[in-house]
């Protein structure tokens, strides 16, 4: 009865984490489409400068995030691994392009991927422990 217990807890810690991984990186694709298709209607193709490469640096951070998201489906530890570093890049990324409210932009874009990574990652153990028991 608690094997099943902890089973069905860890099934759903995983959706959980899978559902907050996927809405943050779609946020961040609307945000990225929208940044983008604003500096090209205002400015048009300039040369690349550090607005752009901010820009381009919140893409590949998206991608890694949404890389995580798609990975939990089959490896769950890599899939945190991969959400805590996207959750460190931005805050990385706010500590040196925001200006102000630093925490308040990382716990709307950074903070989701590292709660995302700790459920995938403690659902993890869980499965784990669950699989040991039964034997």
């Amino acid at each position: 009865m608690i094997v099943e217990n902890k089973h069905r807890v860890a099934k759903w810690m995983r959706w959980t984490a899978r559902l907050i991984g996927l809405l943050t990186a779609g946020l961040i694709l609307i945000m990225f489409i929208g940044e983008t298709v604003t500096e090209l209607l205002d400015e048009g193709l300039e040369p690349v400068n550090a607005d752009i490469m901010a820009g381009i640096l919140i893409g590949v951070l998206g991608v890694i995030g949404l890389t995580g998201c798609i990975v939990s489906w089959w490896r769950e530890r890599l899939a945190s691994l991969l959400l805590v570093l996207t959750a460190a890049g931005f805050g990385i990324h706010i500590g040196i392009y925001a200006g102000r409210n630093q925490f308040l932009a990382w716990s709307i874009i950074g903070l989701p991927y590292l709660v995302a990574a700790a459920l995938l990652f403690y659902s993890g153990k869980l499965s784990n422990k669950t699989v040991s028991e039964k034997r």
